[in-house]
């Protein structure tokens, strides 16, 4: 098992991951960065996997925002620029929430495969998309570049520490189910064993009885 520290480092963020460890901690808490039905959806899941997968779509849908409307026309009428730092802060803050909660149940050896894999297979999309945004300025670029940055490096670090966390999780849960698949078998060795001493035990005492009491003549 990799050890706590080598964990944390994978998995920790520059200065942002306090930003988001109240809400996983605290089991789900509406925190600045979700909104009423994601809290009460957070909320309610508490199956690790399950709850990785919705930081997962919360993220995505930050994403999906983002692009929507660094792609708009500036208008004067509209605030975009501050709209878009929005979305990347929540995003961060997601990623963040999602660290720690990995963290915390990796922890009490918590079986996360599915939300681990989940993330595997969602993660390397969203990891694309930031990268599109970067390599495709628009007007509002200037303006969020570095949260930009800080999205990409804070979620890179989410993948290769959720990455690292499946391979670890694979190899204990992997061995677990070996165990008890040995168990099993010996389990039903001995009431194999049991089966066949009943069934000899249950022959002798039917030649015993075909063989009836002693006669005056077994006597003499």
């Amino acid at each position: 098992m990799a050890s706590d520290l080598r964990i944390r480092v994978v998995m920790a963020s520059c200065l942002l991951v306090a930003l988001g460890a109240g809400v996983a901690r605290a089991g789900g808490g509406k925190g600045d960065f979700l909104s009423d039905e994601e809290a009460d959806k957070v909320r309610d899941a508490q199956d690790p996997s399950e709850r990785i997968e919705l930081y997962l779509n919360f993220a995505q849908l930050r994403l999906e925002r983002f692009d929507d409307y660094r792609n708009r026309p500036p208008n004067p009428d509209y605030d975009i620029s501050g709209y878009l730092d929005v979305q990347l802060d929540q995003y961060i803050r997601i990623t963040d929430s999602l660290k720690d909660w990995i963290q915390d149940h990796y922890d009490r050896h918590d079986d996360m495969r599915l939300g681990l894999r989940k993330f595997v297979e969602m993660g390397p999309h969203q990891v694309e998309e930031l990268q599109h945004f970067e390599q495709s300025p628009d007007p509002f670029a200037a303006g969020y570049r570095h949260a930009l940055d800080d999205a990409l490096s804070d979620f890179s670090d989410a993948l290769d520490g959720a990455t690292q966390a499946l391979s670890e999780q694979t190899k204990m849960f992997g061995e677990l189910k070996r165990e008890e698949k040995a168990g099993a078998q010996a389990i039903k060795d001995r009431a194999g064993e049991e089966k066949k001493r009943t069934k000899e035990e249950n022959k002798l005492r039917k030649k015993e009885h075909e063989k009836g009491p002693p006669s005056d003549r077994d006597e003499d």
